[in-house]
């Protein structure tokens, strides 16, 4: 394995420095298919050397249109190694979402899986610089001028580590779009690395980041290597961080070879892989895995199973004590973070209504009104400076009103309403624009769900605020029940009320057959809003 003469905090040179530390550990396992870090660097170099010869390079967004796989992670460290921007895209939208997103990120190249060609062929035209489109999987071509993937693998000109990579390269993470159209984060790599994926300190809480990359050789080589599985799809910045924080750490990561969440599969692969810790996003995967550990009490032996790690959606109280019933080993950690500000949650606590309250830290403000640093006890916004973005690709306008000059320092505000506490903890809330301005008091909607997911009939929950002549706002539960399981508004509302001051109550519950999530687990709060106006009206 070449090595260059100067390595920098670009993630292909910080996987590279991995691979290079424990060639033959298995790096990445998916379905029959198992690749040591050797033959995973050897496949993204190739993979690399073959964009670049198709001229591909530095500035030009990748994008990464595909099911979960040992391809999404090869594409994205090449696209990388090529001084290209790799760029997240959602397999669930159609033609017009992703006409959007192909025209804001000026796609250059364009990895798909051959299962989405008509999405792709839908909507190609709205990126008239794409001159690079690679089909991953199927056996027959789909799209005109399209190169299949192993075709471009067996292809490769030769290496490509002559050339000269950056700690401010760019990596491009589209949010997911819930409050309005997705928007693109550009990450300098070095942030990424720090910010987003713990800078090498994420499985070496101990030891925390590193200072030069080189260190990333003896802690792999030092490590236990630990077996980590992230569930939700790669397309999400959480799941990806997870894989790639097990990458940087010379562990080796799972991938699940199924296209949707199949928790009994799932659970097969923990027990027969003796997978120590997997990544998950919020109730609507530990829920079920919960239930199935219920219903067949003694049918998975996870005594191999240390940790459960949780990010970017709720993760209720009960929920967690139920899985630490049933494996009291387990660790838990429940994460916070987003897109724009990546993760800030190592010492974060749960409170009594299942918050996060993150320990004081120099890089962590409230700011009330956006303008000033709040008081103990007062709301506002959750900000974060340091390593940070440098905005969103193609939105000058959003990136103004998110990532700020104050007091001498840039700053991301997160939108997660926040309050500071006396000893400088930090309570976050959640999201700003999910908060219910209900007769002059605020809402908080992950605190009301939280609540009504307590109750056993229910199984799963996303509350809303809709207009009200006398509240201005009224809160409003989406409930799904457990199947075969019956409970009716009024004892949903009594319930929330032995938890919850009236005015947080829900006015109103509407039931559903099926909850309506991303496929990474986040509720989809403008389909919860729709629904509840037009059971209500």
């Amino acid at each position: 394995m070449p090595m260059t003469t100067s390595r920098t905090f670009n993630l292909a040179d910080l996987f590279d420095i991995v691979a290079e530390a424990v060639p033959d550990r298995e790096a990445v396992i998916m379905g029959a298919t198992r690749l040591s870090y050797r033959q995973l660097a050897d496949r993204v170099s190739r993979l690399a050397s073959w964009l670049h010869g198709q001229g591909i390079g530095e500035g030009d967004t990748v994008g990464l249109q595909l099911y979960n796989g040992i391809e999404y992670l090869e594409a994205f460290l090449a696209a990388c190694k090529v001084k290209a921007a790799p760029v997240n895209i959602n397999y669930r939208y159609v033609a017009d979402e992703l006409r959007y997103l192909y025209g804001n990120s000026g796609l250059k190249a364009l990895f798909y899986s051959a299962e989405l060609a008509a999405s792709v062929e839908e909507a190609r035209d709205a990126a008239p610089g794409l001159k690079l489109i690679v089909r991953v999987g199927g056996d027959a071509t789909a799209l005109a001028g399209e190169t299949a993937y192993r075709t471009a693998l067996a292809t490769a000109p030769g290496g490509a580590d002559h050339i000269a990579r950056s700690d401010d390269d760019i990596s491009v993470l589209y949010t997911g779009g819930t409050t309005g159209k997705p928007k693109g984060v550009m990450w300098p790599h070095k942030a990424y690395f720090f910010s987003a994926l713990g800078g090498g300190g994420a499985m070496n809480p101990e030891l925390g980041p590193i200072h030069a990359p080189e260190q990333l050789r003896e802690r792999a080589r030092a490590g236990f290597p630990l077996r980590s599985m992230p569930v939700a799809p790669l397309m999400h910045g959480s799941a990806l961080w997870a894989a790639l924080i097990g990458l940087f750490a010379g562990h080796t990561v799972f991938l699940s070879e199924r296209h949707h969440f199949d928790v009994e599969h799932i659970l097969d692969l923990l027990v027969r892989e003796k997978i120590h810790s997997i990544s998950i996003v919020g109730d609507a995967m530990a829920v079920p895995i919960l239930d199935a550990l219920r219903a067949c009490p003694g049918r998975w032996d996870l005594s191999n199973l240390m940790a459960f790690a949780n990010g970017g959606a709720l993760f209720s109280a009960h929920v967690k004590k139920g899985l630490q019933e049933i494996l009291p080993r387990l660790v838990i950690v429940d994460g916070a973070g987003s897109s724009e500000a990546g993760t800030f949650s190592p010492g974060s606590q749960p409170t009594t209504a299942g918050l996060l309250k993150l320990p004081p830290s120099p890089q962590l403000k409230v700011l009330a009104e956006g303008k000033r640093v709040a008081a103990p006890g007062e709301h506002g916004i959750l900000a974060r400076t340091g390593l940070v973005p440098i905005g969103y690709l193609g939105d000058p306008q959003k990136t103004a009103e998110t990532f700020i000059d104050f007091e001498g320092q840039r700053w991301v505000l997160t939108g997660d309403i926040a309050r500071l506490e006396e000893d400088g903890a930090i309570v976050v809330f959640g999201r700003g624009s999910n908060c219910i301005n209900t007769g002059g008091e605020k809402v908080f909607v992950e605190e009301v769900e939280e609540v009504v997911r307590r109750h056993p009939a229910v199984l799963d929950c996303l509350v809303v605020g809709l207009p009200d002549p006398r509240w201005s706002n009224k809160v409003v539960a989406v409930v799904a029940r457990r199947p075969g399981v019956t409970v009716d508004a009024g004892a949903l509302r009594t319930h929330c009320r032995e938890h919850l001051a009236g005015f947080k109550v829900p006015k109103d519950v509407v039931f559903v057959d099926t909850m309506q999530r991303s496929p990474a687990g986040k509720g989809d709060y403008r389909w919860a809003r729709s629904v509840a106006a037009s059971a209500l009206v």
